[in-house]
């Protein structure tokens, strides 16, 4: 069994945009394809199927049903906020070790590729002094890095790719998703980042028709898996 940590430099990168590619990409392959979005913000159960879990089901051929979305999303919160912030708002915490239990135990009792989709950026905080890039250490997976194009995201990458490095991570990818309206070419955000990532597996995404995720960079990032 393959498990891969899909990460972001922020929020609203498009971690679950590539996420749903990838999952495409796989099935068309006849590949068994599974996939986790623990933690969830600013969820809303009416409207469950345009949330982030809601279209990991839907590109995994589930149905978008509350006992679904409770099985691949167990803490979910209303406010969209970093979790133990929204957490907080509802008069919840979040255990960082149970979080990371879940996962484990999924890792273990799946047979099939699995894609665990962490929440915001790498460094955001999971509760008290954890962060998302405690969590990916703590499993030891490798991860695939989505950033965006928009001006400020070279720095942005390379600082994730620099604390990813220093906690010992592979990164198996980068995917460079291009943000709407950005005055930075796709090609020149790639060449500068490569720059300082020699050997790393990079991919742009150009902007894609609403309600597409058929794209060639998907099949290219499968047959890393």
């Amino acid at each position: 069994m393959t498990a891969l940590f899909i990460t972001a430099t922020g929020t609203d990168i498009g971690k679950t945009f590539v996420a749903r590619g990838l999952i495409g990409a796989l099935r068309r392959r006849g590949r068994a394809v599974a996939a986790l979005k623990p933690v969830l913000s600013s969820f809303e159960p009416a409207e469950a199927a345009g949330s982030d879990s809601g279209l990991l089901l839907s590109a995994l051929g589930r149905p978008v049903t509350p006992d679904e979305i409770a099985r691949i999303s167990p803490w979910r919160y209303a406010a969209p906020l970093a979790p133990d912030m929204a957490a907080a708002r509802e008069g919840r915490t979040i255990v960082f070790e149970e979080v990371v239990k879940f996962c484990r135990d999924t890792i273990g009792e799946t047979g099939e590729i699995l894609l665990i989709e962490g929440v915001g950026g790498v460094m955001v905080p999971l509760g008290g002094r954890r962060t998302v890039l405690d969590w990916m250490t703590d499993l030891g997976l490798p991860v695939l890095l989505v950033a965006g194009s928009y001006l400020g995201a070279i720095s942005h990458t390379l600082t994730a790719l620099d604390v990813l490095a220093r906690r010992g991570l592979t990164v198996r990818a980068l995917v460079i998703s291009a943000t709407a309206a950005s005055p930075m070419p796709l090609a020149e955000t790639r060449e500068a980042i490569a720059r300082f990532a020699a050997g790393l597996e990079i991919v742009e995404l150009p902007r894609l028709p609403a309600g597409s995720v058929d794209h060639p960079v998907f099949d290219r990032l499968a047959t890393l898996l």
